[in-house]
């Protein structure tokens, strides 16, 4: 990978002449996406998000953490002990210098050796999950990390709003996706194009049946305005 969505935010950071990132999936066209948007403040950031960081406690895992808005905000508004971890090294490079107390490079699946009162996977968090099939390991991972009483908040989408309708008003699904949620993104930026990328997006209902499946407790939360949602994992 050409770590291309971490060089815009570590060019935003750095004043180095950042551009807009242009994304496009295998159901979309090509939209631009601003990269002061991954840099935005606790009041700019939509309520689903703001809910997950009241609902943080204790000690804190940040998975995707990005430029590191959402470990800024529990590390100083809430002096909350946080670990955000991205496998995006100029990500990380972004976290420091916005001083992210301790971020590092590193693969949620390699991740070893701590537990957690709350772990963090955001703005469609699911994502990494990268195809449904992949959803018990990852579970089983998150699980395992997590303190007694613990919790995972996460949010995604159900993006079942994006195919159209048929004759009969239901919805018609391309046949050759395992699950609709299942997408391959391809970004480019500064006219550099990344490898595609499988990005997963889960309805609440196909998450719940995978943490019941993985021993896990799943509670919603909350739900925004377009089709997504908030929800808690528990043992």
């Amino acid at each position: 990978m050409k770590d291309l969505f971490g060089k815009a935010m570590y060019d935003f950071q750095t004043n180095n002449s950042p551009e807009d990132i242009i994304t496009e999936t295998s159901i979309s066209e090509e939209d631009e996406m601003s990269v002061d948007y991954l840099f935005r403040s606790y009041n700019e950031m939509p309520k689903i998000e703001q809910k997950a960081l009241q609902l943080a406690n204790g000690k804190v895992l940040d998975v995707g953490c990005g430029a590191g808005s959402h470990s800024l905000s529990l590390q100083n508004d809430r002096n909350l002990e946080v670990t955000s971890i991205d496998i995006s090294n100029h990500a990380i490079e972004t976290c420091r210098l916005r001083g992210v107390k301790n971020a590092k490079v590193q693969d949620i699946l390699d991740f070893e050796g701590e537990k957690f009162d709350s772990i963090l996977l955001l703005m469609n968090g699911v994502g990494i999950f990268g195809k449904l099939e992949n959803c018990n390991q990852y579970l089983l991972k998150l699980k395992s990390l997590l303190n007694p009483g613990g919790q995972i908040l996460l949010d995604s989408s159900d993006i079942i709003y994006m195919f159209d309708e048929d004759e009969d008003g239901g919805k018609w699904i391309p046949s050759n996706n395992d699950y609709y949620g299942e997408l391959v993104f391809n970004i480019s930026y500064k006219g550099e194009k990344e490898e595609p990328f499988n990005w997963l997006y889960l309805d609440y209902n196909t998450l719940q049946n995978a943490a019941i499946a993985n021993g896990l407790k799943c509670e919603l939360i909350t739900e925004g305005e377009h089709f997504d949602y908030l929800a808690r994992l528990t043992i």
